[in-house]
């Protein structure tokens, strides 16, 4: 089982995949939000041979992309979450929010790439997957500017999904590095490095 849960979640997804593509909510931004997940699903694939990730790193990175998959079938500001809403007591939708929080994992991934490989210390690949993540975040939040620019109407609102919240980018930056900081501190305890040969 150990041995073959990269390729089990892996069929899992494309699957879970295959059904969330059908009759999205709006089939443009469905595509808008799926093009950076299956870019990652497909280089992680490709590139399994080559350097297999441990499998809490596997399963760290696959969260994102469920939580990802499911928000582009219903655009995130609309992802039927509203039990959660009324919990907080808020009042928006924080599906977005926690799909920043997850995107955060990736600081493990390449914090362990960086180790297993050996391109610097530990100390070094914790800082540099942090910054990592913090500049993926920040990027990310020009593209979907950009794309608001030139898409605009309902479908570049929806793929934004700032939900009337004028500090939403900024928000969203803070939750990418809060599940950055969070994923290192599991890596720290863990050290997968180690555990695993190169």
């Amino acid at each position: 089982m150990s041995k073959h849960f990269p390729h089990i979640l892996a069929g899992v997804y494309f699957l879970f995949f295959i059904a969330l593509a059908i009759s999205p909510v709006s089939r443009k931004v469905w595509v808008a939000e799926m093009i950076p997940v299956l870019a990652i699903f497909i280089l992680l694939v490709l590139t399994y041979k080559k350097f297999r990730f441990s499998n809490l790193a596997y399963g760290l990175l696959s969260i994102w992309m469920f939580w990802h998959t499911i928000g582009g079938h219903y655009t995130f500001a609309n992802v039927p979450f509203g039990w959660v809403t009324e919990m907080l007591g808020a009042e928006r939708n924080h599906f977005d929010r926690i799909g920043h929080f997850v995107i955060g994992f990736y600081a493990y991934g390449m914090a362990e790439w960086l180790l297993r490989r050996e391109h610097c210390g530990l100390k070094l690949a914790m800082i540099f997957s942090l910054f990592f993540i913090m500049s993926v975040a920040a990027g990310y939040e020009i593209i979907e500017w950009w794309c608001v620019v030139v898409e605009g109407g309902s479908a570049g609102i929806e793929f934004l999904g700032a939900q009337g919240d004028i500090w939403d980018a900024q928000k969203d930056m803070l939750s990418d590095t809060l599940g950055a900081i969070t994923s290192l501190i599991i890596f720290y305890f863990i050290r997968p490095d180690k555990k695993m040969s190169h």
